[in-house]
């Protein structure tokens, strides 16, 4: 009998499954009990019959055959709560599911129930009305980062291997760097976010929180590819998982930018940033260039952006709603009410195409751009907005000016794990070119192989 769930990467429970050693039913209930026993507040519905049933009938041959999963909150599953994490939908339910997870199910993953969210995923922190904290598995009382918030607490927290995520403005790395995991977004439109997307701001990427490098790119083998209800998803590439390690790096030119010129980052985070990014450079054989980068934080842009689709989505509840929303994203819809006008719009846009141009100019000099995840390591979970702790700033804007970029302009980026300060995890930063996402699996494959980090946190079930 299994009596805790699996501490390993996903593709190794795979493979235990094939071999025999562990049953996806038995899987299912360690797990179940996990959850039902851990403090972390990772999750905030599970589905244990559904789950039963999908374990029973699992084809352990498929890509992720057995595997009980985390859905985050802001993902649809039909018959499941569609709260986008605020009490204004606490009552609302899904009626269909995201062809993202329509694909992952359709290869064998066994989905478990929804990981908590920040409201709306508008903000990178995880604390909601709805939900209440949801911790870091690394410190109890510290964030875990967000939106993706449950999904990466219950991944690095041992309850799942693996959990859907989603990063409009730093919401898979973000919390991948609090939590020690591997975060990448992919290059916008990587994987389809259909069905009834929405098209504007076109800053939002799908994928999942991750153990390990392989494990994100078999997500991508499954998930992504051209899907006619997102008419900007991509076309589908084949053995993302097969071809890890396989491009040459060696000579590539990058360079090293802890805060993007725009973040204020901690100087042991970027000391960090230094040391781990030149040791990347020693082992992939990439060349350290001095390279001006300067990329705008884009953080009034972004939510400008983000806060016309919200105020659409919910019409006449607002603004009868505003005590049901944090005081964040309720700020957030009056400044916007407030500020947003034609010359307002024209200049979110013109500042979008400056850092498009920005960032392709770095890019015409070189082919990675290493930086910090995080301007700190995760700060106290309570806070939200900006603020000072112990004379450091913390909180949405600062995180976003190091993430946001990637977003605006659609590049590739993946967070690394590359060690602790405090105990806390710290992430590495890696952004590519358009199109290039292979590039960035396989630096971060060096990392891992190098400098290998933990799976789960220290206080994970065993």
């Amino acid at each position: 009998m299994t009596d805790a769930p699996w501490l390993g990467d996903t593709v190794s429970l795979v493979e235990a499954f094939r071999r025999g050693e562990r049953s996806p039913l038995e899987e299912l209930e360690a797990t179940l009990a996990a959850i039902a026993s851990s403090e972390l507040n990772a999750f905030s519905h599970v589905d244990a019959e559904r789950a039963r049933e999908a374990a029973a009938s699992a084809d352990v041959s498929q890509p992720f055959g057995g595997v009980p999963m985390g859905v985050k909150e802001l993902d649809s599953v039909e018959g499941w709560p569609a709260t986008e994490a605020s009490l204004v939908f606490a009552d609302r339910r899904a009626t269909f599911t995201s062809t993202m997870m329509q694909r992952i199910q359709a290869a064998g993953a066994v989905p478990v129930g929804q990981t908590t969210a920040s409201e709306f995923g508008g903000l990178n922190v995880s604390v909601t009305k709805l939900n209440g904290v949801t911790h870091n598995p690394w410190q109890q009382g510290r964030t875990a980062g967000g939106s993706s918030a449950g999904s990466s607490a219950a991944v690095a927290g041992g309850l799942v291997t693996i959990a859907s995520g989603g990063d409009g403005g730093g919401s898979i790395r973000i919390p991948a760097g609090f939590c020690g995991l591997l975060g990448m977004k992919g290059t916008a439109g990587r994987i389809p976010r259909g069905p009834r997307t929405g098209i504007a701001p076109m800053t939002v990427v799908l994928g999942c929180q991750a153990r390990s490098v392989r494990d994100a790119a078999r997500w991508y083998d499954v998930a992504a590819g051209y899907d006619s209800r997102d008419p900007y998803s991509l076309p589908r590439v084949e053995g993302w998982e097969r071809g890890l390690g396989t491009h040459d790096l060696r000579g590539r030119r990058a360079v090293l930018a802890p805060t993007l010129g725009a973040a204020v980052v901690r100087p042991e985070v970027e000391a960090r940033i230094r040391e781990a990014g030149e040791q990347l450079a020693h082992d992939a054989g990439l060349v350290l260039v001095d390279v001006p980068v300067a990329l705008p934080g884009l953080g009034f842009e972004w939510a400008i952006g983000n806060l016309a689709g919200l105020r659409q989505e919910l019409g006449d509840l607002w603004p009868a709603c505003r005590d049901e929303l944090s005081a964040e994203i309720a700020f957030g819809l009056d400044l916007a009410q407030d500020a947003l006008n034609l010359e307002v719009a024209g200049r979110a846009e013109a500042a979008r195409t400056d850092a498009n141009e920005a960032m392709a100019a770095v890019f015409d000099e070189v082919d990675f751009i290493i930086a910090a995840t995080n301007p700190d390591v995760a700060f106290p979970a309570h806070i939200a907005f900006n603020t000072r702790v112990d004379g450091k700033k913390v909180g949405l804007e600062n995180n976003g000016a190091l993430t946001i970029p990637a977003n605006v302009t659609g590049n590739p980026a993946v967070s690394v794990p590359v060690g602790t300060i405090d105990d806390l995890p710290v992430g590495m930063q890696i952004i590519g070119r358009h199109h290039e996402d292979a590039l960035l699996l396989d630096l971060a494959a060096v990392v891992e192989r190098t400098t290998p980090w933990p799976l789960v946190a220290p206080g994970a079930p065993r």
